[in-house]
């Protein structure tokens, strides 16, 4: 059968000032929303009837660019205030991103550029990036790097390259049906979920990761853990990485990584570092020390989209050896065959072909506010944590239930003559009811068998005038149950 010839279609627009109007409008429309983000509810549920209006029919016939708009304006937007860009959103580890980090990614949405090959310019901006990371952090500058999508896919890659690199065999080629000595890895009990994921994921099975107990400020605990892999050796064990942490996802602590740097080097172990947030502590002059050690990793993993405050997603992993990530993910097939002078392509430092233009917001917004604007804004999360920790300390019925190493604050509600369980139970009801409110987000978690309200301070909003409100509000829903029962 032939077909007819008919017209030939575009998804460009018929009219393309119509268009750019409507683009002044969404960023008109997105700038206030940024701009008046104070001004509304932290969170709000969703009201039922956006929620039948989201659940549409597949769009079979064109609706058009002003429909689409209309529909996010009024069914996404306009619904969803604010939660994470809000100054009093404080709940697990999210950073707020920033109006130029947001501009940046609708224009490296408009280029469109698949970052991969070298002799492009978004290539060279993402190589100028991971050396400005590089110097950031004081790693190695002959360090090889790769922007990826978050620090759980960071951790993916270092912890591969590990494996990879300290297997006594070629993993790649063999597989690890070849393991003849099972492998293990070792971290602190405070360590990130996501190691967990990367372990089982690198086929080595959950049984191989080693959780090692930490100490009373919630390190890692060095005798243990020399201990721990004195005992695997001795058992016919292959140890082979050890994962420090900067910054705990629970109670924001730092492990001593140059103690754990100095076990690995004696012991001939792999140095891997999540530093998914708290490796920006290296920005401030009065926080640096506490990940002095990072620079000793094999493999670094972070974020940029937590405490550097860029719009999701970003993050980064550092190799200390260039040829240990090669040898690990480098494959060309004939239909990607390039020039064999040309710089290595990012696909070929890991499992990702297609990669988005993630370097040019990162790019724009170190250029916007410089270094040491960022170490100032972190300095004062971790000043204003402080602040919070000391207004928990002062007042009645509240308790810190760990210690603040950065800017991490956990404490609950205390009042007297109530057991563990019934603790939780109104810890938990104060933690949602400042959520369904409106007034203030803030996560939980569990400390030593105590159920905690947890505030993460990533936020470059927040003020200590929001702090003061958000304890007013504790210690009234606090006693407002008290009084009930």
């Amino acid at each position: 059968m032939v077909r007819l010839v008919q017209k030939e279609e575009t998804l460009d627009p018929a009219d393309w000032n119509a268009m750019r109007a409507l683009g002044h409008r969404m960023i008109d429309e997105i700038m206030t929303y940024l701009q008046e983000a104070r001004e509304h509810p932290v969170f709000q549920q969703i009201p039922e009837e956006i929620s039948t209006k989201l659940n549409e029919p597949l769009p079979v016939e064109p609706q058009g660019a002003e429909k689409a708009c209309e529909d996010f304006l009024n069914n996404v937007l306009r619904v969803y205030q604010t939660m994470n860009i809000h100054p009093r959103f404080w709940g697990w580890v999210i950073g707020t991103g920033t109006p130029m980090g947001m501009l940046a990614d609708m224009l490296a949405s408009g280029m469109n550029h698949n970052v991969e090959a070298a002799y492009t310019v978004p290539y060279q901006i993402e190589m100028k990036v991971l050396d400005w990371l590089k110097d950031m952090l004081a790693y190695p500058k002959d360090a090889c790097g790769l922007l990826v999508s978050g620090a759980s896919m960071a951790n993916l890659i270092g912890l591969t390259v590990a494996r990879n690199t300290m297997a006594k065999f070629d993993m790649r080629q063999e597989g690890l049906q070849k393991i003849q000595r099972k492998m293990t890895l070792y971290g602190s009990e405070e360590m990130h979920s996501c190691i967990q994921k990367s372990v089982e994921m690198l086929g080595l099975g959950n049984e191989a990761l080693r959780r090692i107990p930490v100490n009373a400020d919630y390190e890692i605990d060095i005798e243990k853990l020399e201990n721990e892999i004195r005992k695997d050796k001795d058992s016919g064990y292959q140890p082979f990485c050890v994962v420090g942490n900067a910054g705990t996802v629970n109670t924001g602590a730092f492990d001593d990584l140059d103690a754990v740097a100095e076990i690995c080097a004696r012991e001939n172990l792999w140095f891997h570092v999540d530093g998914a947030f708290g490796a920006w502590v290296a920005l401030s002059p009065d926080l640096s020390h506490l990940a002095s050690g990072m620079k000793k990793a094999d493999s670094l993993a972070f974020d940029l989209h937590k405490w550097m405050y860029m719009p999701y997603g970003v993050g980064c992993v550092l190799v200390k050896r260039r040829e240990d990530q090669l040898r690990t993910f480098s494959l060309v097939p004939e239909y990607l065959r390039h020039d064999e002078k040309a710089p290595v392509w990012f696909s070929d430092y890991g499992i990702e072909l297609s990669r988005g233009f993630r370097a040019l917001k990162v790019w724009m917004s170190i250029k916007e506010h410089g270094v040491k604007k960022y170490g100032r804004l972190i300095q004062q999360n971790v000043d204003q944590a402080h602040y919070l920790a000391r207004l928990v300390d002062r007042t009645p019925m509240l308790e810190r239930t760990a210690p603040v190493c950065s800017n991490i604050v956990c404490f609950r509600y205390v009042p007297s003559r109530l057991d563990e369980h019934s603790l939780k139970e109104l810890n938990e009801k104060i933690m949602y009811q400042l959520a369904f409110s409106g007034a203030a987000v803030v996560s939980s978690t569990v400390i030593r068998g105590k159920y905690t309200l947890r505030v993460a301070i990533v936020n470059h909003r927040t003020t200590r005038e929001d702090l003061d409100f958000l304890i007013r509000e504790v210690t009234r829903l606090g006693s407002a149950w008290g009084k009930a029962r």
